[in-house]
């Protein structure tokens, strides 16, 4: 079988930050990297899981809503995916950055914890969640379209 894109980039040199991990057409995937990888400690899933709900929503309720079309975490547990179909690059990086800047100061219920609504509702973490992106802000503040290739 065919290595994937994402196994041929070197983790061992990967820095936190924000790179187009593939382009398949008109659909860029996105690499949210907070943590650098194989160096714990790596994000709690509960944390993981709330920034989920958290950037999920944000993005979707965005101008850009329909344009978005997932967000998830990476199992190694040192970021997320984010697949936008015809966005530019520029203001996908300021969607990412506004959504972290969101989850940051967000103050309420985390969207969709219903047990009706969630397949692990009980596990989020809304603290953690908090000042995971606020220490991932300043990583990214000034990031651009040039910095985004791994």
């Amino acid at each position: 079988m065919n290595r994937i894109a994402s196994f041929c980039v070197d983790h061992n040199k990967l820095l936190p930050g924000l790179y187009v991990s593939r382009i398949d057409d008109d659909i860029i995937t996105y690499d949210i990297r907070m943590r650098k990888p194989n160096v714990p400690p790596f994000l709690s899933i509960a944390a993981m899981h709330t920034i989920e709900h958290l950037f999920a929503t944000y993005v979707r309720n965005s101008e850009f809503g329909d344009k978005v079309i997932y967000f998830g975490p990476m199992g190694c547990r040192t970021g997320f995916y984010f697949l936008v179909r015809n966005m530019e690059k520029t203001d996908a990086i300021k969607l990412m950055i506004d959504a972290f800047a969101f989850i940051a100061e967000y103050e309420g219920a985390v969207p969709g914890v219903a047990a009706s609504e969630c397949g692990n509702y009980l596990e989020h973490d809304l603290n953690d969640a908090k000042r995971e992106a606020k220490s991932f802000l300043p990583m990214i503040n000034d990031w651009n379209e040039q910095k985004l290739n791994y």
